[in-house]
């Protein structure tokens, strides 16, 4: 159904832009077959359509090459061949694809053309010189001559010169054409685009050049219409697209549309004002795949419309228009076009006839257009070589042919979205009563769903009070267990001090023994010697019984609830002191077990106010991992490494710092994630809680803002970086 180049005489009854060669082509009729040496005349009786077309007639002679001489009214034409310009071949081309030669033709104007001007059109995209008795007419374009670059002549919208030779005498019409091959399928030459060889050179009369303004100018704003109204609509359904991109049909819709226009402005039977001719079977190529492409999405949109499914019909069609449009674009036939559109015409009908009872709705605005496109084509068809003669009623014909189709799709556009309206509206009724049915229901619900979670509410609460209470005693639990860690090492301090009491009262009792003799003797100053040793070894009694003294109630403080009161406190004391007791109660538990530790304390530190206990919590849990980590390490190195730990304390600008690092097993890189999380111990079951280093962390985080944190080597070492802010 749309406009293309290669129609023959069976389409070109169908399209109003071949008006005209249709009419060069029937005025051939009348002209006579003649010897070559006869005189052609032509006669007012031979005028169709007001002109006669010479491109058919015999008479004419022609031969390959270039010489000027053979423009004259009298050469030697012995090697001259008979053939009309219509008989032009592709095969007589060069190497480069240039076809090059001379026309000539004897003619005689009839004298009853009376007072009547004459003029001569040219109407083929080759360069030509026509020379009348030797005498240069007119240049089309540039062959060549006189080392000028070749230019095709443009045979659009160019109007007849005037042919002013005298009527009633013979006259030698000479044609110098050069002309090239197409660049792209079919490959034709250009002087046979459109048939347009046929009406290569035709005698009009004045009455020609209105009548083809008039046909161009109503050609050209019918076209316009066209393109309008369809670029009118494609920005209409990109836009609906646009706004609703969950409805797939209008996305065909859209694309069909657009791709409808392409092919209407790519169309150039109507060809565009100073075209170029590449640019022209530039757009022929575009628009014969816009035609194949076209008439598969629109089957496509007639299926989704129709809410059929893709069947071996559609996809056997779909084969054949592709083979078609392959024909279309490389041969120079219209039969290619014709089985295309009866194709797609077929499909048309097929799915119309066997929906047809199950239209409804919208359905019937494209089932309208689809039937009023059928209509106004067959009409032009049936009644083709009739309209012709009358143009706005072919006009009018072709009108409805491309925007019937559009049209209806508007249609369906519009009703469609009332019918989602209307189904919108009837969902909404449905969901307002089902909402009021259930209304009641959600309130019955309420009042049981509020019961319940009353219910699981209290449940919730003496849960969390439970785990609280279990909490508080995990935490006892893990503080009473660091106890009994401790407990070997505090005996083992204890009694250094009593030792040291012990001795130093047996020792003062014999001095105040000794001291009585002395007095006994009146020995004065040997009893003053003495009086003095004693005073000494009571104050060493004093110091190790203050020692003893600060041992228990170091464990009394460790072993009750903390009482979160932070008071000054030196470090370096503290971290000493757990150490010592840590590794005095490895070895009370395991003789066998040996380990050096090391000190670097900072002096410079000063007492930072802190929670004594918690700090101490977390050195004796950091020191007692320390010395576990080296012994299991130990256990599987026995000859060449050496445990050991080391407490090192540092004052920083607003921090002191306290690294506890170990030789021992380092802890895997797979775990560092989770080491400091409730529960979670690299020691075999009953060996750990998992809760040291969790309540660790949150004393030193929550309880003091500070940081615990740790690096380690697995198989290297371990070391956990305590980090105290000093205010």
């Amino acid at each position: 159904m749309y406009f293309g180049r290669n129609r023959n005489r069976f389409f070109r009854e169908m399209i109003f832009a071949s008006l005209i060669v249709l009419h060069f082509i029937r005025g051939n009729a009348q002209v006579q077959t003649l010897p070559q040496d006869t005189t052609i005349v032509l006669s007012p009786r031979m005028l169709t359509a007001n002109a006669i077309a010479l491109g058919n007639v015999n008479g004419w002679i022609f031969k390959e090459g270039n010489n000027l001489a053979w423009a004259q009214k009298e050469i030697d034409v012995s090697g001259w061949k008979r053939m009309k310009p219509s008989q032009l071949s592709e095969k007589m081309v060069d190497k480069s694809g240039k076809l090059e030669g001379w026309f000539r033709i004897r003619i005689l104007l009839d004298t009853a053309f009376g007072n009547t001007p004459l003029d001569f059109f040219m109407n083929a995209w080759a360069a030509s010189e026509a020379y009348v008795d030797g005498k240069l007419l007119y240049t089309f374009g540039n062959t060549g001559a006189n080392g000028q670059p070749f230019t095709e002549y443009n045979p659009t919208y160019k109007l007849p010169i005037a042919l002013n030779i005298e009527k009633g005498n013979q006259h030698i019409l000479a044609i110098h054409l050069v002309d090239f091959l197409s660049p792209l399928p079919p490959y034709n030459l250009k002087s046979k685009d459109q048939n347009r060889i046929s009406s290569f050179i035709s005698i009009t009369t004045p009455a020609f050049k209105k009548d083809f303004l008039d046909f161009r100018l109503k050609a050209r704003s019918y076209r316009t219409v066209w393109l309008t109204a369809n670029v009118i609509l494609c920005v209409l359904f990109w836009l609906l697209v646009f706004l609703n991109r969950t409805e797939k049909n209008l996305l065909l819709i859209a694309l069909s549309t657009t791709i409808s226009t392409a092919a209407i402005y790519c169309d150039q039977t109507i060809p565009t004002p100073g075209i170029s001719y590449a640019y022209y079977a530039f757009l022929y190529l575009i628009w014969a795949i816009l035609v194949a492409v076209s008439g598969v999405v629109s089957l496509l949109l007639i299926l989704r419309v129709f809410n059929r499914r893709i069947s071996a019909l559609f996809k056997t069609s779909l084969c054949l228009i592709l083979v078609a449009d392959i024909g279309l674009i490389f041969l120079d036939s219209p039969y290619p076009l014709i089985f295309l559109v009866l194709l797609v015409v077929f499909n048309y009908i097929y799915y119309v006839a066997t929906s047809w009872k199950g239209l409804k709705g919208a359905q019937w605005a494209v089932t309208a257009g689809i039937l009023l496109s059928f209509s106004f084509g067959l009409s032009l068809a049936i009644t083709g070589t009739i309209v012709q003669r009358f143009l706005p009623v072919m006009l009018v014909l072709f009108t409805g042919i491309f925007l019937s189709f559009p049209l209806s799709l508007v249609v369906y556009v519009t009703m469609r979205f009332k019918e989602i309206m209307n189904e919108v509206r009837d969902h909404a009724k449905q969901v307002v009563q089902l909402s009021e049915e259930k209304k009641q229901q959600a309130l019955n619900q309420q009042k049981v769903l509020q019961e319940e979670v009353d219910r699981q509410t209290a449940e919730l609460r003496n849960t969390l009070e439970n785990l609280k209470s279990t909490q508080a005693q995990l935490i006892q639990s893990e503080k009473m267990a660091s106890l009994g860690e401790l407990t070997a090492g505090i005996a083992h301090e204890i009694q250094n001090p009593l030792n040291f009491v012990n001795n130093f009262s047996e020792v003062s009792s014999e001095l105040l023994d000794e001291m009585k003799n002395e007095l006994a003797t009146g020995n004065a100053q040997q009893a003053k010697t003495i009086a003095e040793d004693v005073k000494q070894n009571l104050e060493k009694i004093i110091h190790h019984g203050k020692r003893a003294d600060g041992i228990v109630k170091g464990m009394l403080m460790h072993s009750r609830a903390s009482t979160s009161q932070r008071e000054p406190t030196d470090i370096n004391s503290v971290a000493d002191e757990y150490l010592r007791l840590s590794y005095h109660g490895l070895r009370a538990k395991d003789k066998t077990f040996n380990a050096k530790f090391e000190t670097h304390f900072d002096p410079t530190i000063e007492k930072i106010n802190v929670i004594p206990q918690d700090i101490g919590r977390v050195l004796l849990n950091l020191f007692t991992n320390a010395f576990y980590s080296v012994t299991k390490k130990n256990k599987q190195h026995p000859e060449d490494y050496e445990p050991c730990v080391s407490v090192t304390t540092k004052r920083l600008k607003d921090r002191v710092e306290i690294r506890v690092k170990d030789n021992g097993m380092g802890i895997p890189q797979k775990v560092m994630d989770k080491i400091f999380q409730p529960f979670f111990t690299t020691k075999p079951t009953g060996e750990g809680t998992g809760l040291g280093l969790s309540l660790s962390y949150d004393i030193i985080a929550k309880g003091h803002g500070g940081e615990l944190k740790a690096e380690t080597k697995e198989g290297e070492f371990a070391e956990f970086i305590i980090l105290l802010p000093i205010t």
